[in-house]
């Protein structure tokens, strides 16, 4: 008689490191735009715990009187006005998008000098997805450890530590700093207009299904392509949202 095997134990799924989500764009009405600017209520209202984040640039053709139609409009002394929203045609998107781009060039010339010499080092993800996966064997603190030993992180918080204001490397960065120029500056472009995550106007959110590169490039590709889709008079909101 055969002997009969015991069937195979289930694998466990593999653990999945989520993307940070700080900053959410939402697709609100006029009518609610009128209440989150006059209660801020946002959990009321919208579902969210959060505060309005005012990071939209207004357009520079704005006349005085379409000023009432953005959110949390804010004066500056110079460049842009900024404010938390308000109509797609009121809001300099395309202002954003090319100035985040210059901005992430310049930053990522100063990244490649920095750590000019240094090998391709494994993004933080990856090291917190081992953690996840079995956190007693692969603690936080030597997952921490292992990565931070890295050459090419070391001369990024080398550089952070001897650098004082603006202009810090993010570690969190470097795998997108890793997959080139282009590649760094179009994300922070896109990411300028669209953050973390997006709510769109049927209340279905779209955010990366991970916190790797390859995940948060196709979030950006389903919520550019969708911001893109939207009437000129559809009113955006930027959240910045409080986690508990």
């Amino acid at each position: 008689m055969a002997k009969k095997t015991a069937p195979a134990a289930p694998t466990a799924a593999p653990a999945i490191p989520a993307a940070p989500v700080r900053t959410m764009i939402v697709c609100v009405g006029p009518e609610l735009a009128r209440m989150l600017d006059s209660t801020r209520q946002l959990e009321r209202h919208l579902g969210v715990s959060g505060t309005s984040c005012p990071r939209y640039w207004a357009s520079p053709a704005l006349y005085p009187w379409q000023r009432r139609s953005l959110i949390d409009l804010r004066k500056t002394k110079t460049g842009p006005r900024y404010c938390a929203g308000g109509p797609i045609r009121l809001l300099d998107l395309s202002g954003m998008r090319h100035g985040a781009y210059v901005g992430a060039s310049v930053r990522h010339a100063q990244w490649a000098h920095v750590v000019a010499g240094t090998r391709p080092a494994t993004p933080w993800p990856s090291f917190l997805q081992q953690h996840l996966s079995d956190p007693l064997a692969y603690p936080m603190h030597t997952a921490t450890a292992e990565f931070n030993r890295q050459p090419r992180v070391q001369a990024m918080r080398m550089y952070n530590a001897a650098t004082h204001g603006p202009g810090h490397l993010d570690p969190g960065d470097l795998e997108m700093f890793q997959a080139g120029a282009s590649a760094y500056a179009n994300y922070h472009a896109l990411w300028a207009v669209c953050t973390d995550a997006f709510c769109t106007e049927t209340g279905d959110r779209l955010q990366p299904a991970s916190a790797f590169f390859a995940d948060r490039i196709t979030y950006l590709e389903r919520a550019v392509r969708y911001l893109d889709s939207l009437d000129s008079n559809q009113r955006l909101f930027a959240v910045t949202l409080h986690h508990v």
